[in-house]
C-alpha cells in the first residue's frame, strides 16, 4: 500500500490533537536511539494517539514503511503473528511457521512496526518482538501498553494526564483546551465565557486531565450545562454504583478519573443503552449494526430499538461511527469495551452472548460458503476481510468452549476465505486445531479435512494434502457424502500436480468430471476442470487441456464466478504460450491478473505475471520481461514456495530467465529485474496490465 511518498497503513486523525508535543518529541527521540520503545500509562491517557502521531511524523525515515498492528481485537497470543502478517504487505502461503516467515520478510527491510495495545498479550508480544528484532537489524518497534514488555533493550516513555490549571488561567493547561475543542464538536458554537469558565475548569480538575474521561464528559454537554456537568462529577467515588471495584483495582490500576467518567456515563445511559453497551462488548474490531441485532437483541432489548440505541451510544461517545466500503459500522474504544465486558460478566450474560456471537458468525460463514460461487465474490471478500477480527474471536471461543462440532463447522465453512482469499497460514492454524480437538467422524469433520487439504496444496505440501484427502475420501464414500467425496478427489488431483504426477492428477479429476451423481455444491466440477486442464496441458496434451479450460470458463460464466475462472485463464495463458500464441497468452494472463489483484490473491498474481514475462520476450520486449520476472519474484517471496514447487512451472520460469538475460546482457537484466522486484506492488501490477 502506498500513500503519497510513504508506505504503511496508519489511519488518519479524525480529531485535532491537543498538546502532547513534548511526549511526541520524546518518543521520536527514543526511537532515534533505541530499536524498541514502549509508550506506557494508565487506560485512557492517550498512549495510542501519541504513538501514532510520532510514527506518522517519522514515516519518511523508514524506506519500507510504518505499519500499525491493532492488538485489542485479539483474544489469545497465538493469533499475534497472524495479525502482524495481515497488517504488513505480506501474503505468505507457505507451510513455514508464520514467525519464521515474518523474520525472513523483515530481515532486510527498514521498517517501523507499531504494536498498539499490548497489555493483554504482554508475553506473546515480548517473545515476538525479541524474535523479530534479532532477525531484522533495521526494524524498529513502537509499542503501547499499560506496562512495559520487559525486553532487554526496551526504552519506556510513560505518559501522564494532560496538565490541569492550578489557578484561574485556563490557558495553563491543555486539559481545558481539549474539553473546549471536543465540546465545540458536540455543541456547535460552544465557547468558554465568564459564566461557564469556573465550571469547565472544575470538570477538568475533577477528571485530573485524563483525555478519555474529558472526551466522555464533553459529550454530555449536549444535554447538560457546564455547571450541572461539574456538579454531577463531584461525588466521584460513588458514581459507579454497584460496579465491582475489585475488577478495576487489578494490575494495572484503573485511573480514578476514568472510573468516574465511564461509570458516570454508564449511569446516565438508559437501561437499554447500558445493556447494549455490555452486550456489544463481545464484538472484536468493528461492529456491524446487522450483527448487533442478531447477537444482542432479545425480549429485554427488542431488535427494532437497536438502530436508535446505537446512534444514541455514538452520541454519548460510547461508540464511534465509521462509514466503510462494506457499509456503516461502529467501533468501541478498547477501554470502553473492557468496562462493557466487565458489566456483561457481572450480569451473568457473558457466555450466552458470546455463544450468540459465535453462532452469528457461523451462520455468516455458511452464507458465504453457499454464495461464494456466484456474482458476489468481491462483496464476500470485502465483507469477510472486514469481519476477520470477529471471525477470529468466534473461532477461538468455539475452540475454548467446544459444543457440538461448532469449531469444525466454522473453520470448514470458511474454506472460501482461507483458500481463495489468501489466508492460508491462519486457515491451516484453525483447521488443524479444530481437527485435532474434534475427531468424531461426520460432515463437519469431512469438510474441514478437504478444506485443510486444499490449503496444504497451496502451501506446496503435496504429500500431506494427499494423505488428508485420501482419508477424507474413504470416510465420505463410506457415508455417502457426495460433496466431500468429490472435493477430496479434487484435492488429490491438485496434490498430484504439485508432486509432478500429471497422469494421477488427470485420473482423479476425471472421476469428478465423469461422475453422474452430483452435489448441489458446484465447486468440485469447477476445480476438477481446472486441475484436469492443468495436468493435461503440462503433459503436452494441449487440445485436451484447453477443452477442459473452455468448459471451466463456460461453467464460471453461468454462475458469475470470477476467482476460479481467473485461475483457468492463467492456465489457458500457459497453454497458449506453449502453443506459440503469445498474444493470446498475454490477453488471458492480464484478464486473470485483474481479478487476482482485486481479490489480493498473491498466488494467482504471481502465476499470471510469470506468463506475462515470456509473452514480453516473444514480443521482443526484453526490459519489460525482466521487470515482470522481478515483480513476480517479489510476489513469490511473499507467497512462499516459488511456482508452488510444480516442476513444469519451475522449468518454464528458469528458461525464461535465461532467455531474457541473453537478450539484455547481465547488467541490463539485473537492473531491470531489480526495478521490477523493488517497485511498489500497485505500480508494478499497473505496469503489468499496461502491456499491449
Amino acid at each position: 500500500m502506498q500513500v503519497g511518498q510513504w508506505q504503511g497503513n496508519l489511519p488518519g486523525e479524525s480529531t485535532r490533537m491537543i498538546g502532547r508535543r513534548g511526549e511526541v518529541d520524546g518518543v521520536r527521540a527514543l526511537l532515534g536511539r533505541s530499536r524498541l520503545v514502549t509508550v506506557t500509562g494508565v487506560a485512557g491517557v492517550g498512549k495510542s494517539r501519541i504513538a501514532l502521531r510520532a510514527a506518522a511524523e517519522l514515516r519518511e525515515e523508514f524506506a519500507d514503511g510504518v505499519w500499525l498492528v491493532a492488538l485489542s481485537p485479539l483474544v489469545e497470543g497465538s493469533a499475534l503473528p497472524y495479525a502482524i502478517a495481515e497488517a504488513l504487505p505480506l501474503s505468505d502461503q507457505s507451510s513455514r511457521p508464520v514467525t519464521e516467515v515474518l523474520a525472513d520478510y523483515l530481515a532486510d527491510r527498514e521498517l517501523l512496526l507499531v504494536l498498539d495495545t499490548c497489555e493483554h498479550l504482554t508475553e506473546a508480544c515480548a517473545e515476538a518482538v525479541r524474535t523479530l528484532l534479532a532477525a531484522a537489524p533495521r526494524l524498529r518497534v513502537l509499542a503501547t501498553s499499560r506496562r512495559p514488555l520487559g525486553c532487554a533493550e526496551e526504552q519506556v516513555r510513560t505518559v501522564d494526564p494532560l496538565p490541569v490549571p492550578e489557578g484561574d488561567d485556563w490557558r495553563e493547561g491543555d486539559a481545558v483546551e481539549l474539553l473546549l475543542d471536543r465540546a465545540a464538536a458536540t455543541v456547535p458554537g460552544f465557547t468558554m465565557d465568564e459564566r461557564n469558565r469556573d465550571a469547565l475548569m472544575r470538570v477538568c480538575r475533577r477528571l485530573e486531565g485524563l483525555p478519555l474521561a474529558i472526551e466522555l464528559a464533553a459529550a454530555r454537554l449536549r444535554e447538560l450545562s457546564p455547571a450541572r456537568l461539574a456538579e454531577r462529577l463531584e461525588d466521584r467515588f460513588t458514581v459507579l454504583g454497584t460496579t465491582d471495584h475489585q475488577v478495576y483495582d487489578a494490575d494495572p490500576p484503573w485511573h480514578q478519573a476514568l472510573r468516574t467518567a465511564i461509570g458516570w456515563s454508564h449511569q446516565l445511559c438508559t437501561p437499554a443503552e447500558r445493556l447494549l453497551w455490555a452486550r456489544a462488548s463481545v464484538f472484536a474490531g468493528g461492529i456491524d449494526p446487522v450483527a448487533v441485532k442478531q447477537v444482542c437483541a432479545d425480549d429485554r432489548l427488542p431488535s427494532w430499538q437497536i438502530p436508535q440505541l446505537l446512534e444514541s451510544l455514538a452520541d454519548k461517545s460510547i461508540l464511534i461511527w465509521e462509514p466503510t466500503g462494506a457499509g456503516d459500522r461502529y467501533r468501541m474504544l478498547d477501554t470502553i469495551r473492557e468496562f462493557g465486558a466487565i458489566w456483561l460478566k457481572d450480569l451473568g450474560q457473558d457466555e450466552r452472548v458470546r455463544r450468540r456471537h459465535r453462532d452469528y458468525y457461523l451462520a455468516l460463514a455458511r452464507d458465504g460458503d453457499a454464495s461464494w460461487i456466484g456474482p458476489d465474490q468481491y462483496a464476500w471478500y470485502d465483507r469477510m476481510t472486514v469481519e476477520l477480527p470477529n471471525l477470529r474471536a468466534a473461532l477461538q471461543f468455539a475452540l475454548v468452549r467446544p459444543e457440538g462440532h461448532t469449531a469444525l463447522e466454522l473453520a470448514g465453512a470458511l474454506w472460501f476465505f482461507w483458500y481463495p482469499c489468501g489466508f492460508l497460514q491462519e486457515g491451516r492454524h484453525f483447521l488443524e486445531r479444530a481437527l485435532a480437538q474434534d475427531r468424531a467422524p461426520g460432515p463437519a469433520r469431512r469438510k474441514a479435512m478437504w478444506a485443510c487439504a486444499l490449503v496444504l496444496v497451496c502451501q506446496g505440501e503435496g504429500a500431506l494434502a494427499e494423505k488428508l484427502a485420501v482419508e477424507c475420501a474413504a470416510e465420505a464414500e463410506a457415508q455417502g457424502d457426495v460433496e466431500a467425496t468429490l472435493m477430496a478427489w479434487c484435492a488429490m488431483s491438485c496434490a498430484a500436480i504439485i508432486m509432478g504426477d500429471n497422469a494421477r492428477a488427470a485420473e482423479a479429476a476425471r472421476k469428478v468430471i465423469d461422475r453422474e451423481e452430483r452435489s448441489l455444491f458446484c465447486f468440485p466440477e469447477l476445480l476438477a476442470c481446472t486441475s484436469y486442464g492443468m495436468s493435461r496441458t503440462m503433459a503436452g496434451s494441449f487440445e485436451d487441456g484447453i477443452a477442459a479450460l473452455e468448459r471451466l470458463r463456460t461453467l464460471c460464466d453461468q454462475h458469475g464466478e470470477r476467482w476460479q475462472r481467473a485461475y483457468g485463464d492463467v492456465l489457458r495463458a500457459q497453454a497458449e504460450l506453449a502453443c506459440g500464441r503469445p498474444e493470446q497468452a498475454r490477453a488471458y494472463a492480464k484478464a486473470a491478473l485483474e481479478v487476482k489483484w482485486r481479490l489480493h490473491d498473491s498466488l494467482g498474481m504471481a502465476m499470471a505475471i510469470d506468463v506475462l514475462a515470456p509473452a514480453a520476450v516473444a514480443a521482443g520486449e526484453g526490459e519489460r520481461a525482466a521487470r515482470m520476472l522481478g515483480l513476480a519474484d517479489q510476489i513469490w517471496d511473499t507467497v512462499g514456495k516459488h511456482q508452488i514447487g510444480t516442476p513444469e512451472l519451475v522449468a518454464t520460469r528458469r528458461a525464461c530467465e535465461s532467455e531474457v538475460r541473453g537478450m539484455l546482457g547481465d547488467r541490463a537484466y539485473d537492473e531491470a529485474f531489480s526495478a521490477g522486484r523493488d517497485t511498489d506492488l500497485d505500480a508494478g501490477v499497473a505496469y503489468a496490465l499496461s502491456a499491449r
